[in-house]
């Protein structure tokens, strides 16, 4: 059974928005090569928020993208960079794509927060608005 793994990021502020950018580009990069990986999906939303979406062949597979780096590095910088940060992983029987929606359900319902050291109201209310999908949707593999 294929593992989805949901993220949520929302970047505090302009300046760090370069950067985040490029460490995003190479960690899906990374992802959509990586051992293990069914599929990559990027959603660039208003207000600087970010979604991927992506299915793994299994837990192990994906616990290695997440240490390897460029992806290590980044999320070390999410704390300063982010004021918002969750994830949400379940199995389900298909290696589909769920759509945003469905992610964000998954999300607000089963997800937990990361830590970020300058946490918003809607992150310290664990507050996630529901995406609009459309043009910002990148799909790399």
């Amino acid at each position: 059974m294929p593992l989805v793994s949901i993220t949520r990021l929302r970047v505090r502020s302009l300046c760090f928005l370069p950067a985040f950018i490029w460490y995003s580009l190479r960690s899906a990069r990374q992802a959509s090569r990586a051992p293990g990986n069914l599929a990559t999906q990027i959603l660039k939303e208003r207000k600087r928020a970010f979604w991927t979406a992506t299915p793994w062949t299994d837990q192990a597979a994906m616990k290695n993208f997440i240490l390897a780096n460029p992806h290590g590095i980044a999320m070390r910088k999410l704390l300063e960079w982010c004021d918002e940060a969750a994830l949400v992983h379940w199995l389900q029987d298909t290696k589909d794509l769920p759509d945003w929606k469905e992610a964000q359900r998954r999300l607000q319902a089963e997800g937990r927060r990361s830590k970020v050291n300058h946490p918003s109201q809607g992150q310290i209310a664990n507050q996630i608005p529901e995406p609009r999908a459309g043009r910002g949707t990148f799909r790399l593999k």
